[in-house]
């Protein structure tokens, strides 16, 4: 029997886009000698849906997409039959009661002939699906025969966490006491599991998931195939990365990262076995490094956010620095240099090395850029902010002048130049505050943070120095012509240039310490007595930034959306009170 993996790129929503999507990829299947192709979990309707899952119709339309490319199958005479597995949200039935599953739809010959429903449904971290769907009760176990095949392969139906069941994210415990989906499923004597996904991308846990796709093939004795969704919507990136395993655990079949692809292989009946149709095998989950998988997940987000929400073009500041050059690079890998327009806003502050180093910087991409000097609009508004406080004593405005305010007065008139040019070219402003700023809010509301997609906003300080340094080491295979980021931008002391003389490290720890603290108390959610004991950095030091994160949860909440690409990013997945007064060991 051939087997076909579909890792397509749906948009959330577009249920006749996503349905013609599907119906080419059936088609190739076809072309390909498929018997059987697999796709995405929820694939007609894109994931994750959320609330459209609510809206009147929207469940009714997505089967009846389901329905028409059913007719797709129909076996005309002397043709060959065609199996097809596809994700679709539908009205849920009998004893589950009233609600909607998470559902596979089996179409052949022309019609619905099967369907299973989502076992295990994940409420943590960005999910939510306990909100929306109710969960399956039953296995279910089709029949597929390849022309010419005296078996069937047996193949048993999952969906994404029936098989991960929160162990690629520690959060197993959940599913304590409830039937292993997987388990029921090779009792019944399959040959094949199939297991189509959403899973968003997050460093690290591709191999993760390899790891357990294969202790399962190996503990059952069958071959386990998986194939995830492909692309961005909203924060979340799919990476695609479909792969089948052998009865041993190994990869013989795999697709590649970040791309739309069809993954076609041999499954024979009885004897656990499969086999890859193209060669060489290239499995770029095992052999890609990290800045590779880092610098692809963030040009897809970008690339298909704008695309998923009508924007063919960016637009964003250039400052000289590190966090906008890598930006700049991305945004130009994602959409073409000549659709992201780099703008200097030098300041009284800035550099003459930050001016030359933007200007470098837009001639190696080949991005227009514009030069806007803010020295007179910061003059005007100084001058009238503090004429409205004449008689009133300093105290009342901070003990020097210039303060905090026209720091912050400088990023602001950057922010709103962004947000006039985005209005009237219709770019989307791209924000470049990183992970490690966004965690303490060394940025400022209404000004550097701007904007409508914050590209590295779940990348740290010091992942930027070494993605960038990725970059300029492989720029050819990239895209690039040469080295994009100046020298300059990368060596220099990291600075907002709002102050004279001003470096980051006036305000924040060394990065290696800040970024650290930043993993631990956000990510892995330690105490800051448990940050302390660990790492034996300094306890002022670590009480500072941990209650700067707390304090700066009113930022986040207002921040542009950002891009996930670890375990716990700022937006949907982390869900903290901006009111509260909790203050953990210490």
């Amino acid at each position: 029997m051939r087997l076909a993996l579909a890792q397509i790129n749906p948009t959330v929503g577009d249920v006749r886009g996503n349905a013609e999507l599907i119906s080419t990829f059936i088609d190739r299947a076809a072309k390909a000698g498929a018997d059987l192709v697999v796709f995405p979990e929820l694939a007609i309707c894109g994931y994750p849906p959320r609330d459209l899952l609510l809206s009147e119709g929207f469940v009714e339309a997505c089967a009846e997409a389901a329905e028409r490319l059913a007719k797709k199958t129909k076996v005309s005479k002397g043709g060959r039959a065609l199996t097809v597995v596809v994700g679709c949200p539908m009205r849920s039935r009998g004893k589950l009661g009233a609600g909607v599953t998470n559902s596979l739809l089996v179409l052949s010959g022309g019609k619905v002939s099967a369907r299973y429903d989502k076992r295990l449904l994940p409420t943590y971290d960005v999910f939510d699906e306990d909100r929306y769907f109710r969960a399956g009760v039953s296995p279910v176990v089709i029949r597929v025969k390849g022309a010419g095949d005296r078996k069937a392969v047996r193949v048993g139906l999952s969906i994404c966490e029936d098989l991960w069941g929160g162990e690629d994210v520690g959060f197993s415990e959940r599913y304590r006491g409830l039937p292993d989906p997987i388990e029921e499923l090779a009792a019944r004597g399959i040959d094949l599991l199939v297991n189509p996904s959403a899973s968003p991308f997050v460093l690290g846990k591709g191999m993760n998931h390899r790891k357990i796709l294969a202790k399962h093939a190996r503990k059952h004795g069958i071959v386990v195939a998986s194939v995830n969704q492909v692309g961005g919507n909203d924060e979340l990136i799919f990476d695609g990365h479909a792969a089948v395993l052998d009865a041993k655990g190994r990869v013989v079949a795999a697709g590649p990262g970040f791309e739309e692809s069809l993954v076609v292989c041999d499954v024979a009946a009885g004897v656990a076995t499969a086999s890859a149709v193209v060669d060489p095998l290239v499995d770029l989950v095992a052999a890609a490094s990290q800045e590779d998988m880092l610098f692809g997940a963030l040009v897809l987000g970008v690339r298909d956010y704008c695309r998923k929400t009508g924007f063919s073009s960016a637009i964003l500041g250039l400052s000289g620095g590190i966090d906008s050059a890598l930006t700049a690079c991305i945004a130009a890998a994602a959409l073409g240099a000549e659709r992201v327009v780099g703008v200097a806003m030098p300041g009284p502050y800035s550099s003459e090395h930050s001016r030359t180093d933007a200007e470098e910087l837009a001639r190696r991409l080949g991005m227009p850029l514009r030069m806007i000097p803010i020295g007179e609009v910061m003059d005007g508004l100084s001058a009238a902010l503090n004429d409205s406080f004449r008689g009133a004593s300093l105290r009342t405005l901070g003990e020097t002048l210039p303060d905090l305010t026209e720091e912050n007065l400088q990023s602001r008139i950057r922010g709103t130049l962004l947000m006039g040019l985005s209005n009237r070219t219709g770019s989307i402003v791209l924000t470049t505050g990183n992970k490690s700023e966004m965690a303490v809010g060394y940025c400022t509301l209404y000004g550097d943070m701007n904007g409508g997609l914050a590209v590295l906003s779940d990348v740290t300080k010091q992942q930027v120095y070494a993605l960038s340094r990725f970059v300029n080491g492989h720029f050819n295979r990239l895209g690039f012509t040469e080295p994009p980021i100046p020298l300059g931008s990368i060596e220099k002391p990291p600075s907002a240039e709002l102050r004279p003389n001003q470096t980051d490290q006036d305000s924040l720890p060394p990065y290696e310490v800040l970024d650290r603290i930043i993993e631990l108390y956000v990510e892995q959610r330690r105490s800051a007595a448990t940050i302390v004991r660990k790492t034996g950095f300094d306890a002022a030091v670590v009480k500072r930034i941990t209650s700067l994160i707390d304090r700066s949860e009113y930022k986040r909440k207002q921040a542009a959306t950002g891009l996930k690409v670890t375990s716990v990013a700022f937006g949907s997945g982390r869900r903290v009170p901006i009111a509260q007064r909790w203050v953990g060991p210490s």
